[in-house]
């Protein structure tokens, strides 16, 4: 027989942190790449302000994650 593979508890928890965490970082990430691009060129299209919203938005995901797993270990996880 196979086994089974199950996802681990501990990292399920990490998962439901960071995509909690991800609301705000990505909305924070986001919202200082627009800023950034209309500060640098104030007649900037929309494709500029949308791909800057979409950095901050790809971006966040991995500082979610590793956010996460600072709370986790500072919490008494074992990652």
């Amino acid at each position: 027989m196979a086994a089974q593979l199950r996802p681990d508890k501990g990292n399920r928890l990490m998962l439901k942190i960071a995509l909690i965490l991800h609301a705000v970082i990505a909305t924070s990430l986001m919202g200082m790449a627009v800023i950034a691009v209309l500060a640098v060129d104030m007649h900037a299209g929309w494709r500029e302000i949308a791909l800057a919203a979409v950095a901050g938005f790809v971006l966040a995901i991995p500082v979610s994650w590793f956010v996460a797993g600072r709370i986790r270990k500072l919490q008494g996880g074992d990652s």
